[in-house]
């Protein structure tokens, strides 16, 4: 990036583009709240407003998009965009019905299931310790399913799962197809959940405060930090990269209660906790291990 400094190390250059990525998208959970708007009405926009800033980047930039020739191959990039815009739909309806630390902890989780999908689909070899890591965010969502029991979340914390599996499927397919780009791919799915959420939403009868916070995440917070996050690939590893989305997972719930004052519930915390420590070290060992094969 043009703002930093051009003598600056890649690995520096990486780590510092993906936390800024990360710290946009921690802000997430808490600009939905703030919206303060029935949740079709804001996938509607959001959907929308991602689909037009990505559109239009693609144009400027000249980036075009074809499907793969074959067409079993084409249906799968058809279903990428479909869970891509599950992922969109899905973030804001556990928002809207659990508490926010709830939504952020259950989708830390979601590696593990891209891990059992590429296992079962792609047929790739799944290590010990990941096995091990599993089980123990299952543990860990099973824990945060126990608190939204207690507090009436319950459907809120569904969403959250139906999120993270969604989220392992599409990492899944793309790695399927490592060479297509993502973009086109973001740019569709936003017109797909905004498509799904007419028959739901109201959208022209909001507040002007609504608009102005949904317009700001649409245009601004997640298309930037989509491009961050993905720019940051460039210069760091994938697993340096997962180990800077804890961040994440740590500041959202963060924002929402210093903003809204929203407390997370004491199994959140065990549960939260559980995942969050299983991420880090499966994470970290990942991360050791591709050092070590790097010549």
């Amino acid at each position: 990036m043009k703002l930093l400094p051009a003598g600056m190390p890649d690995h520096s250059r990486g780590l510092i583009i993906a936390l800024l990525g990360v710290l946009l998208v921690s802000f997430d959970a808490l600009m939905v709240r703030l919206a303060a708007a029935p949740h079709w009405d804001i996938v509607f926009w959001r959907g929308w407003l991602i689909c037009l800033t990505f559109a239009l980047w693609m144009l400027v930039n000249r980036q075009g998009f074809a499907l793969p020739p074959r067409r079993k191959e084409r249906w799968l990039i058809i279903a990428a965009i479909v869970l891509l815009s599950g992922n969109t739909t899905l973030f804001v309806l556990s928002v809207a019905n659990t508490a926010a630390a709830n939504t952020v902890v259950i989708l830390a989780a979601s590696p593990f299931f891209a891990a059992l999908f590429s296992w079962f689909y792609l047929r790739e070899p799944v290590r010990l310790r990941t096995w091990v890591a599993i089980f123990s965010a299952v543990v860990g969502v099973l824990i945060v399913f126990g608190g939204g029991l207690q507090g009436g979340t319950a459907i809120g914390d569904f969403y959250a799962l139906l999120l993270a599996l969604c989220l392992g499927a599409n990492l899944t397919i793309l790695r399927r197809f490592p060479t297509v780009p993502r973009l086109p791919l973001i740019c569709l799915s936003g017109a797909v959940a905004g498509l799904m959420a007419i028959p739901f939403a109201a959208p022209l009868s909001l507040s002007l405060q609504s608009f102005l916070v949904i317009a700001l995440m649409g245009v601004v917070q997640m298309p930037l930090a989509t491009l961050l996050i993905a720019s940051a690939t460039r210069y760091i590893s994938s697993p340096e990269v997962s180990l800077c989305l804890l961040v994440e997972t740590v500041l959202g719930p963060i924002w929402v209660w210093w903003v809204l004052s929203e407390a997370v519930p004491e199994l959140t915390f065990i549960g939260g906790g559980l995942i969050l420590l299983t991420v880090a070290i499966h994470g970290w060992l990942s991360l050791r291990e591709s050092q070590r094969c790097q010549p």
